[in-house]
């Protein structure tokens, strides 16, 4: 149980940060195909991107990142063959990104070294704390906007 003084403790979104950075790290060394070129970014966008292909702004939002950033992730990613951006078949005014054969084949690649990491993690910590874990981070956690400050700063 957190003591009342929580200054001792490093901030969750720190502890999160680098959890993140945990996964996203060995993913991307087993993502590099000697020639670099892939990047934490890239490993990320291609975890996160759809297989059925979506749009560039709903690929930007699932990121988290703004859509020039995407689009330039997007067109670096399709330089080196994993991507593509082809017209939107549900609009005429967007396009769709969408992985190329060897797109799909390092998503699974992604996507597999995930799942060992996530296996090596319950081998570290205990099964039962990635289930809990997994769990408190599958819940709606609501819109930030909507987090009021002075509730949190009387400890409510």
């Amino acid at each position: 149980m957190p003591s009342e003084d929580n200054s001792t403790q490093e901030p969750l979104a720190k502890l999160l940060w680098r959890a993140h950075n945990w996964f996203r790290t060995a993913v991307t060394a087993h993502l590099e195909d000697g020639a670099g070129g892939v990047s934490p970014a890239h490993a990320t966008l291609l975890s996160q991107l759809d297989p059925d292909g979506m749009p560039m702004s709903d690929l930007a939002r699932q990121m988290g990142v703004s859509p020039p950033a995407a689009h330039q992730m997007v067109h670096q990613l399709a330089a080196l063959g994993l991507l593509q951006v082809v017209p939107n078949p549900r609009s005429g005014r967007s396009k769709l990104v969408v992985l190329t054969p060897e797109g799909l084949t390092r998503r699974r690649q992604a996507l597999e070294v995930l799942d060992d990491l996530e296996a090596e993690l319950a081998q570290r910590i205990g099964k039962r704390r990635v289930t809990a874990l997994r769990d408190a981070l599958e819940q709606g956690w609501g819109d930030t906007a909507a987090v009021d400050r002075t509730s949190t700063a009387e400890g409510a």
